[in-house]
């Protein structure tokens, strides 16, 4: 699931705490970087699961109209388009993020069911989930553009859940983005042919890109010494103590690529971190990283040390 690009996110995240913290301890950090890059399947599979609380909560305000002592016609014989949404029922039956969610004890929406509510109450006001429930019997592709249309407008932009989830998990302010391109991907394939390949517990990729993110990690850590002086003197206006610590650590981590990982191309590299510079860093930092990016490995190619396999890797 994760992209290279959020991978580096997650070093750049923790090699940022284990430069900050008092003790420097590299086993410790390693842990981090795992606890980190897990909770993002969290996120995924409780994000899921809101779709799931969304309807029994549409369905518990149903119940509740009904029962009322003055109910309107509408109250009385409510639509029950939302609540047998066969989307949202493929996704509430399957049970490898049934399983994921109880294992994990991930109760969120039922131990703070509020967040859930305001979604519900901004749902409702919509013309469109008001067209929806005028008609009967809809198809799943219906069904399935109903979800997509939520989750895309509802459950994204909501500034209310983003906090909440901001306040549960630090990290997840960086995955919420990711999470949501990968969930609105998988609402457009669903079927109801295929029920158990919407969430799969698997972070990675495969095997080579989790060896990756370790790698990395160690990489710059290790040779700390190393990068420093290949930046030491390329920065005319600048000394090194006065470049941002985002920075530094941006242009250890593009350095540590160019020396020590010979299938990636250089060009993947630079572009890889001046995207991560832009959205993390200060506004001028995608045009200091580009230049002494560009500069190192004009240096490098001319000393023979960019040992890249393959063609097109330099």
């Amino acid at each position: 699931m994760l992209t290279r690009r959020h991978i580096r996110v997650k070093v750049l995240q923790s090699l940022y705490a284990f430069y900050q913290a008092n003790e420097h301890d590299l086993d410790k950090q390693e842990k981090f970087l795992h606890f980190s890059i897990s909770k993002t399947l969290d996120l995924q599979a409780l994000l899921l699961q809101l779709l799931v609380a969304l309807r029994d909560h549409a369905e518990n305000f149903l119940q509740k109209s009904q029962k009322k002592h003055l109910a309107t016609s509408i109250e009385k014989n409510p639509s029950r388009s939302f609540i047998n949404n066969k989307a949202i029922e493929v996704i509430a039956s399957n049970t490898s993020l049934s399983e994921y969610l109880k294992n994990k004890k991930l109760n969120y929406w039922s131990l703070d069911d509020e967040y859930v509510t305001i979604l519900f109450n901004e749902l409702k006001e919509t013309t469109w989930y008001k067209e929806y429930l005028t008609k009967e019997d809809n198809s799943f592709q219906e069904d399935k553009e109903m979800v997509i249309r939520l989750y895309k407008e509802i459950i994204a932009p909501n500034e209310k859940l983003y906090d909440y989830l901001e306040d549960k998990q630090l990290t997840w302010i960086d995955d919420f983005p990711l999470v949501n391109t990968t969930n609105i991907k998988m609402l457009t394939k669903l079927s109801e042919k295929k029920k158990e390949s919407i969430f799969r517990p698997q972070i990675y990729k495969d095997e080579e890109d989790r060896d990756f993110s370790i790698q990395l990690l160690r990489k710059v850590i290790l040779n700390d010494y190393q990068l420093s002086k290949e930046v030491d003197g390329k920065t005319p206006n600048w000394d090194t103590e006065r470049i941002a610590d985002l920075d530094m650590l941006i242009l250890k981590m593009g350095i540590a690529e160019f020396l020590f990982f010979p299938s990636i191309p250089v060009k993947v590299t630079i572009n890889e971190y001046l995207e991560i510079s832009k959205e993390y860093s200060t506004p001028k930092s995608s045009f200091f990283v580009n230049g002494i990016l560009d500069k190192l490995v004009k240096e490098f190619s001319d000393a023979g040390k960019l040992n890249k396999i393959g063609r097109g890797l330099t």
